[in-house]
């Protein structure tokens, strides 16, 4: 499950990590990230198991999976071929949220002084390739916390019980206020990343596919804006794949696509929209999307 799980909050603590799975915030039992690199990182585990983490509170610099012997010294190189750390490229390249427990140690001030606690969702802003600590090659990836998502708990500098950090307890509205906007990502990224694993990431105007270490990068464009006063429907129809240029370029006016999947381009016309047969567009949005700009 990406995103928020129901009947938890975040600031919920857990005595052992078997109590954060059976409450489905963290499913495994030991590793440290939980997802596919097909659905992306449904949730990590910040608890100082990698020498080269750090943790700022609303930012993570999470240090990815492998490479270490049990006793948490980095022996060999990290691949993103890791399945832990290609969830978490997808995360990114995707904008998934991640759900955040962090775990008692004396590394991090924003760590419980026991047990663990769901810190709220995070997304990955960053991905990068470094040589750790340790000797070796690991992949870190930068965390931050959504806006609404309420600021992290830490311990006071002695180490004692854990303090407030200057904002109201979390109550049960905050909660649902962060659920309603992860539920609203998540509907849209579902329609999106249909569409762009239909069309492999390659651009439908351009038929640019962009490369990155661990996957494909492309941006899921609707053609009938969202919301008012457009309030195009949030369906695979109204939903191009595009190469973020064309999608600028799209949102803007500076592109506009004909009945016959001809592509304008300042009123130019630049050829054929690239097409898939399991990608039925709506011409309905197309036609309000070009009617908006050729006024």
């Amino acid at each position: 499950m990406i995103g928020e799980v129901p009947n938890t909050w975040v600031g919920q603590e857990f005595r052992s990590r078997r109590l954060a799975h059976e409450a489905g915030v963290h499913r495994p039992l030991q590793a440290g990230i939980c997802g596919t690199k097909k659905d992306g990182a449904e949730s990590i585990v910040v608890s100082g198991g990698y020498k080269d983490d750090e943790d700022y509170g609303d930012v993570i610099i999470y240090t990815g999976h492998g490479g270490q012997d049990s006793s948490n010294n980095q022996v060999g190189d990290q691949s993103l071929e890791d399945p832990g750390n290609a969830a978490l490229v997808t995360s990114h390249l995707e904008g998934l949220p991640v759900r955040v427990l962090r775990g008692a140690h004396n590394g991090s001030r924003w760590a419980p002084a026991q047990g663990y606690r769901y810190d709220g969702l995070y997304r990955v802003t960053s991905y990068s390739r470094k040589l750790g600590i340790d000797g070796f090659l690991i992949w870190q990836f930068r965390l931050e916390a959504y806006d609404d998502t309420p600021h992290p708990i830490q311990r006071d500098a002695l180490g004692g019980e854990d303090v407030g950090a200057g904002n109201s307890p979390a109550g049960n509205e905050a909660p649902e206020r962060v659920t309603s906007t992860v539920q609203r990502i998540v509907r849209s990224s579902a329609v999106k990343r249909q569409v762009k694993a239909w069309h492999d990431n390659r651009c439908q105007i351009c038929a640019v596919r962009i490369e990155v270490p661990g996957g494909a990068y492309s941006e899921g464009a609707h053609m009938q804006a969202l919301g008012s006063p457009h309030n195009g429907p949030d369906t695979t129809g109204n939903v191009l794949c595009l190469c973020p240029n064309c999608h600028v370029m799209l949102d803007a006016g500076a592109i506009v696509i004909k009945d016959d999947l001809t592509v304008l381009r300042g009123g130019v016309e630049m050829g054929p929209l690239r097409t898939d047969p399991r990608h039925m567009l709506d011409l309905s949005c197309m036609r309000q999307h070009r009617e908006r700009w050729q006024l």
